[in-house]
């Protein structure tokens, strides 16, 4: 059964950085082959795609993130990042990790909150 665990959330100030964690178990082949996604939902709002990143390591990004936000995976480890920097107030969100492979999968999510 996949496992998706997200960590590192918080409360931080406007233009501070945060690095999510999403720990990953469960697949039935190896992580590597695995896109991974980071997704987050603002309260009132849907929830949308922030970050991807393939098997190989090719990413793409929301185009409000793009130039502040890295993803980043380590296939040895089943690890992958999110680098969140210059952070605004409308990054505030749940962040929660997604992998599709034949249905989705979620992790619970880790609350991120950028206020003064």
């Amino acid at each position: 059964q996949v496992q998706l665990v997200e960590s590192g959330g918080g409360l931080v100030q406007p233009g501070e950085s945060l690095r999510l964690s999403c720990a990953a178990s469960g697949f039935a082949f190896s992580f590597s082959i695995y896109a991974m996604n980071w997704y987050r939902q603002a309260p009132g709002k849907e929830r949308e795609l922030v970050a991807g990143i393939t098997g190989t390591g090719s990413t793409n990004y929301a185009d409000s993130v793009k130039g502040r936000f890295t993803i980043s995976r380590d296939n040895a480890r089943n690890l992958v990042f999110l680098q969140m920097n210059s952070l605004k107030p409308e990054d505030t969100a749940v962040y929660y990790c997604n992998t599709n492979f034949i249905r989705d999968y979620w992790g619970r999510g880790t609350q991120v909150t950028v206020s003064s």
